[in-house]
C-alpha cells in the first residue's frame, strides 16, 4: 500500500488563519490529485486557529462533487482538529453531500428563496 500523504494546513496557507477560499482551494487541489491516485491522505489542523467554512467548503466540501462519498471516508483522515472545528467540517460535509446529491433542484431551491436577490 503507498504511503499516506501528509498535508498540512498551517504549511500550505502559511498561517495559522484558514479563511479564504482560495487558500482552501490549494488544499483541494493537493488533496485531489492524491485521492485520484488512490492515496491515503491525512489533512493535519495542526497551528490552525481560526477556521471558517467558505475554506473548509473550498478544501474539503467540493471533493463530494468529484469522489464518492465512500472514497473519500475510506481515503481522507483529519487529525490535530479542535472538537468545535470538527463540528464545523460535518456541517460542511453534510452540506456538500446534500448539495452534490441533487445540484440543480438545490440551486432551485435557493433561487425560489431568494428570488431576484441570488
Amino acid at each position: 500500500m503507498p504511503e499516506e500523504i501528509k498535508i498540512s494546513l498551517f504549511e500550505v496557507v502559511g498561517s495559522s488563519i484558514c479563511v479564504a477560499s482560495g487558500d482552501g482551494q490549494k488544499v483541494y487541489n493537493r488533496i485531489t490529485t492524491a485521492l485520484s491516485n488512490d492515496r491515503c491522505v491525512v489533512l493535519s489542523f495542526q497551528n490552525v486557529t481560526i477556521l471558517t467554512a467558505a475554506f473548509l467548503n473550498s478544501a474539503i466540501g467540493q471533493l463530494y462533487g468529484v469522489f464518492s462519498e465512500e472514497k473519500i471516508r475510506s481515503l481522507l483522515k483529519v487529525e490535530n482538529i479542535e472538537q468545535d472545528d470538527l463540528a464545523l467540517l460535518k456541517r460542511v460535509v453534510d452540506n456538500a453531500k446534500l448539495y452534490f446529491r441533487d445540484p440543480k433542484k438545490y440551486n432551485e431551491a435557493i433561487q425560489e428563496v431568494l428570488g431576484d436577490e441570488a
